[in-house]
């Protein structure tokens, strides 16, 4: 599929400057969206995304929606709060005649597991000011969707991975681990963005694991990790001490009242929430 106009052209002509408050950096390198896409569906094993129900969020130029369309999505809905980006893809979807919606809205406030569809994708080059919030939104009901293909700063890329017994390891770490199979694409320059952050950018690709998890456990899980984070230097004797039959509860995921939040595994958190 080809554009008459490159992300630079279209960033010129529709008067585009990145909005600080909005968390915007505009990638106009066409090469990497179109490689972030290539190489998500490659890690899904897909041949494309025909059979897709795809949700974009915050789409600025355009960048990514292109790469999206040129892999032919049974559906596309991007997800917009900034009006002027809205008349870019009007045209756009005008332009390419495509299955596309536009929905001028703030995402934190939409649940895409309720929309209609089969085989739900969900691909960002996420705002920096919103990108966690909307990822825990997404990995409580993971098993709605096929696949997260999302943009972090690397520093929240690396949270998201990092291992038990870490620095980085945090609530964010669970929520992911417990749902998902989370793979590192690649790294992208911030010299690559327009502005230029200060730090690197990082791809990840999110899966949902085979084990289906309750989705109100998942909600008492992110309650747990919030209390026992945000005391991680005490022991958990103190920080969950609010949380009725915790010393029961924890018997049961054999964790002992003594440890500190980064020493108890995303599934001991799980099986603690399980039994409270």
């Amino acid at each position: 599929m080809k554009f008459e106009l490159s992300l630079k052209d279209v960033v010129d002509q529709y008067s585009l400057m990145a909005k600080k408050s909005l968390g915007q950096n505009f990638l106009l390198n066409q090469d990497i969206p179109d490689k972030i896409i290539k190489v998500s569906i490659e890690k899904q094993k897909l041949s494309d995304f025909s059979q897709c129900d795809v949700f974009e969020i915050g789409p600025g130029p355009g960048g990514l929606t292109r790469a999206i369309l040129s892999q032919n999505p049974k559906k596309l809905t991007v997800v917009e709060m900034d009006e002027r980006c809205i008349k870019i893809m009007q045209d756009l979807k005008n332009m390419t005649n495509s299955n596309m919606d536009i929905i001028n809205a703030d995402a934190l406030q939409m649940d895409f597991s309720e929309f209609d569809g089969e085989q739900k994708q969900i691909i960002s080059n996420l705002p920096y000011n919103i990108s966690v919030p909307l990822l825990v939104g997404w990995l409580k009901k993971m098993r709605h969707y096929k696949g997260l293909t999302l943009m972090f700063q690397k520093e929240v890329a690396q949270r998201i991975s990092a291992p038990i017994k870490t620095k980085d390891y945090g609530r964010i770490s669970v929520l992911a681990q417990l749902s998902s199979r989370i793979e590192k694409l690649f790294d992208i320059n911030p010299q690559c963005f327009v502005p230029a952050p200060k730090i690197w950018s990082t791809v990840l690709l999110f899966q949902p694991t085979d084990k289906i998890l309750d989705e109100k456990i998942m909600e008492k899980v992110e309650m747990l990790t919030e209390k026992a984070f945000g005391q991680r230097r005490k022991m958990i004797r103190q920080s969950l001490k609010m949380f009725d039959n915790i010393e029961k509860a924890c018997n049961f995921a054999e964790v002992d009242m003594t440890m500190r939040a980064e020493e108890i595994s995303p599934v001991q958190y799980y099986t603690i929430a399980q039994n409270l």
